[in-house]
């Protein structure tokens, strides 16, 4: 078994390498499972009927969204946990305090330790297309195995705080995770922009509030 990812010859239109081509590798798109054959699999997997399977998931799916809109981090079966959190400007006045300081609410999943050593030991397929879409190369290797680890990235994205008492742990930058009233200094996230994918360097905007810097 191996990740599937492509390298495809794209013409570079900005950045150290602007007007040439390049391969760059991005992940193959899978077509979406259903969640009916989900089950089946599950089903047969497990020896147990669909409908029961079918009303488990289903009880499961409840259970999972009343219980992280209530702030706790659930543990979701063989992959990890899930919780409820947002991004949010701090301020220094209590009497600023307002639901319009929340720029966005996020569903954060943090996978546990044998998933992620599962995903880090998988080789990678590369299968490479020219600028033509023609297949011209393929071929498996393996890389340091690095998995990214979403609950400690360091984007410095303002402040976040997590839902309720968010056992998770606190993840990016300034986060306040369980919402237990802590403060910190932010600004609003800068507005990034980019116009091509890349895979070593490119040149991007960044532009923020007035006075940011």
């Amino acid at each position: 078994m191996a990740l599937k990812v492509k390298a495809k010859e794209q013409y570079q239109n900005i950045g150290k390498y602007a007007g040439t081509y390049r391969y760059v590798m991005m992940p193959e798109l899978y077509t979406a499972l259903a969640q009916d054959k989900v089950i089946k699999e599950a089903a047969l997997r497990s020896g147990v009927s669909r409908g029961v399977m079918q009303a488990c998931w289903d009880a499961a799916g409840e259970v999972i969204k009343a219980w992280a809109t209530e702030g706790h981090s659930v543990a979701l079966p063989g992959l990890g946990t899930m919780r409820f959190g947002l991004r949010a400007k701090s301020v220094a006045d209590v009497n600023k305090v307002k639901a319009g300081l929340i720029s966005s609410r996020r569903i954060i999943f943090t996978p546990d330790v044998d998933l992620k050593e599962e995903l880090a030991k998988t080789a990678v397929q590369i299968t490479c297309y020219d600028r033509d879409g023609k297949e011209v190369k393929r071929v498996t290797s393996t890389d340091d195995g690095t998995v990214e680890d979403n609950e400690n990235e360091q984007n410095g994205t303002g402040s976040e705080s997590g839902s309720g008492n968010g056992s998770g742990g606190s993840s990016t930058g300034s986060e306040t995770a369980g919402g237990n009233g802590s403060e910190t200094a932010s600004v609003e996230a800068p507005v990034i922009d980019g116009a091509t994918p890349f895979d070593e360097s490119t040149e991007v905007t960044i532009s923020g509030p007035d006075g940011w810097s």
